[in-house]
């Protein structure tokens, strides 16, 4: 007489399916992981701009002492630029208007929708300057960073 084998082999389509949703599960995970790291990466890069160009207008701040308020305000392409020959007879609020403004293209050309502002607290010992840049960052909307700086006296 032949004995049935009662063991089971093999999976059936309940466990199939289970583990396929299991698995399923799992790699969409990784896919958001994945999405959030870009992300991440995207806003570390734009920090980065951000910083980078902070210090840029500190030192145009710092290397024209003589037009300290000039720079909290307005830019203008005056022909100012000491790379082209100009400069040699603009005076110092003249360049502090044509750094503003070659440093607003910067801004507009490195950060989406890169939008800045540069106040100057006089009163302060010594000087002082914040600069404020903006940007929109994607799924974040408008993200800010600020930057304090010190001018030293004359």
């Amino acid at each position: 007489m032949r004995r049935l084998n009662t063991a089971q082999t093999g999976f059936t389509l309940v466990e199939a399916m289970v583990s396929l949703v299991v698995l399923s599960v799992g790699m969409i995970g990784i896919a958001a992981l994945y999405a959030q790291g870009l992300g991440a990466g995207r806003t570390a890069q734009y920090r980065t701009q951000a910083v980078n160009l902070v210090a840029d207008m500190a030192d145009r701040i710092r290397s024209n002492r003589r037009a300290l308020a000039a720079y909290a305000g307005g830019a203008a392409n005056n022909g100012c630029d000491p790379q082209t020959g100009g400069g040699i007879d603009c005076a110092p609020a003249q360049m502090a208007a044509h750094d503003l403004f070659v440093w607003n293209q910067m801004v507009q050309q490195q950060l989406p929708n890169g939008q800045w502002q540069i106040q100057f607290n006089a009163g302060a010992l010594p000087p002082s300057y914040t600069i404020q840049i903006t940007w929109d960052e994607v799924g974040q909307g408008q993200v800010q960073h600020q930057m304090q700086i010190q001018v030293p006296p004359i």
